[in-house]
């Protein structure tokens, strides 16, 4: 197994335990800890990707790597919790 392998079976993998984590609305905390799993998931493709010379992988984790980043800091940095709107 190259070091290509390894990064893009660390993404994958990690990325479908994030996408569980996310989507089990568990509370901010767990969600949160999903998303910093995002980021790490994110930077194993784009690396992947560099190294395999797949432009459209790592351009799309570049643009969803930032994403997350806003997921860690609305979930497990910013103090306050987002106003809720009822209709």
């Amino acid at each position: 197994m190259t070091l290509v392998d390894i990064l893009k079976w660390s993404a994958s993998i990690s990325g479908v335990i994030a996408a569980l984590m996310v989507s089990f609305d568990l509370g901010r905390r767990v969600t949160g800890w999903g998303f910093a799993l995002f980021v790490f998931s994110s930077i194993c493709w784009i690396a992947g990707a560099l190294m395999s010379s797949d432009e459209a992988l790592w351009s799309q984790n570049l643009a969803l790597f930032a994403i997350n980043i806003f997921g860690v800091y609305r979930y497990l940095i910013r103090k306050k919790a987002p106003e809720t709107h009822d209709a």
